[in-house]
């Protein structure tokens, strides 16, 4: 298999099951849809706390001692929302969407103020659709050691798995938020594709322990996804995705000064 073919499948695997999900969804009552969404926000729960628990790996606490794994998750985390807020990401991934949904979807003629209301609606969906998958297929463990490690010519195993994994969540994504999470596709082969060219360049450049800062790091944005789909709060993950790149850089700043 060539490099990249983890990311080509991943990326088959999610707009097959976001075609599925958007072409079952629509005869699923709102209840139901509300359900799948709920289910859909516990399962990214556990998932989170599967990377999260990285905070307590050994590698990472000989690197940096017992005390500092927690600082640097919340150095991270700290750095990376002002970096974020003032760069307005989460602002420009919604606009992201926004154009895709203008670009991929037919526009339907104004007949007074009902249908305004019904295209508001309908791209609000699209668009929480496509940040919320974009969110969830890309910041988690398999997408960087995946990416990295086929890049690194060690096969495309890791990514054929979440290829798995993402295309169940996107039928059910799908279902909840429509066409929106085909739209996800485009960030999913920007991010895994650049860190796969990345692991193909720089060959094995993150140390276990930088890796494990960034795990963990992700396992908390991933809560983050959970609180959204779950309703309870609507956490700007986006703005915190800068946090990714700020905990390797922390963890090598502690090694050096440690």
């Amino acid at each position: 298999m060539f490099i990249g073919t983890g990311t080509v499948v991943n990326a088959t695997t999610v707009l097959l099951g976001s075609g599925i999900g958007a072409l079952v969804g629509h005869r699923l009552p709102e209840r139901t849809r509300t359900v799948v969404t709920d289910g859909l926000g516990l399962v990214t729960l556990l998932i989170a706390g599967t990377s999260a628990v990285a905070v307590n790996d050994r590698s990472l606490s000989r690197a940096v001692g017992d005390s500092a794994p927690m600082l640097i998750v919340l150095g991270a985390l700290l750095v990376g929302a002002i970096v974020g807020s003032l760069a307005r990401l989460e602002d420009r991934l919604e606009g992201l969407g926004d154009l895709l949904q203008r670009r991929l979807t037919a526009r339907g003629s104004s007949d007074g103020a009902a249908g305004s209301a019904g295209d508001h609606a309908a791209r609000e969906r699209f668009i929480q659709g496509f940040v919320t998958a974009s969110l969830v297929f890309c910041v988690g463990p398999l997408t960087i050691l995946g990416s990295i490690t086929e890049g690194l010519g060690r096969g495309a195993d890791q990514l054929l798995l979440k290829s798995a994994l993402d295309g169940f969540a996107s039928i059910a994504f799908a279902a909840a938020f429509g066409w929106g999470v085909a739209a996800s596709v485009v960030t999913l082969v920007v991010v895994q594709g650049g860190l796969t060219a990345v692991g193909a360049a720089v060959g094995d450049f993150l140390p276990d322990a930088h890796l494990a800062a960034l795990t963990a790091t992700g396992g908390l944005l991933l809560v983050g996804v959970a609180l959204r789909l779950l309703n309870i709060k609507q956490v700007k993950v986006g703005d915190l995705l800068p946090a990714l790149l700020v905990a390797p850089l922390l963890t090598e700043l502690v090694v050096q000064f440690r």
